[in-house]
């Protein structure tokens, strides 16, 4: 019996803050690169999260932090303020996987924006991208 095939991700947008991907199961993912980028590269980069989801029909994030650079005080308010509320409103999105970044400052920045986030967005932390997708595919879209 020959294995399932893989499901293939198709790029959709890259920038210096990293690259984005949409995932046949019905998830946008979002590979975040190393490199520390300005809030303006950080705003952009989810705005076109933002226009996948919209445009995919896509309702749950898989963000893989990798060794992403911790986020400044501005961007945490922005994304748990701004971002977040319009996902919910404008894409329906309410459920965002989390793949643990190695830096611990980074995971204590991600911790301030986990238990600020907006009632009803659901944010799940994992330490593998295969536990992640695990807890994404299961939940109904």
């Amino acid at each position: 019996m020959s294995p399932l095939p893989v499901a293939k991700e198709t790029l959709y947008f890259e920038s210096a803050s990293g690259k984005l991907f949409h995932h046949p199961s019905g998830y946008v993912r979002l590979a975040w690169s190393a490199e520390r980028t300005s809030i303006e590269n950080i705003k952009a980069f989810y705005e076109q999260v933002l226009a996948l989801l919209l445009n995919s029909g896509a309702h749950k994030i898989l963000s893989d932090h990798g060794h992403r650079s911790p986020l400044t005080g501005p961007a945490q308010q922005w994304i748990i303020e701004n971002w977040i509320p319009r996902a919910m409103s404008q894409a329906r999105t309410r459920h965002c996987a989390i793949v643990e970044g190695a830096n611990p400052l980074h995971r204590l920045s991600t911790q301030s924006v986990v238990a600020a986030a907006p009632s009803g967005f659901v944010m799940q932390r994992f330490a593998t991208i295969e536990a992640a997708q695990a807890w994404l595919n299961a939940l109904r879209a």
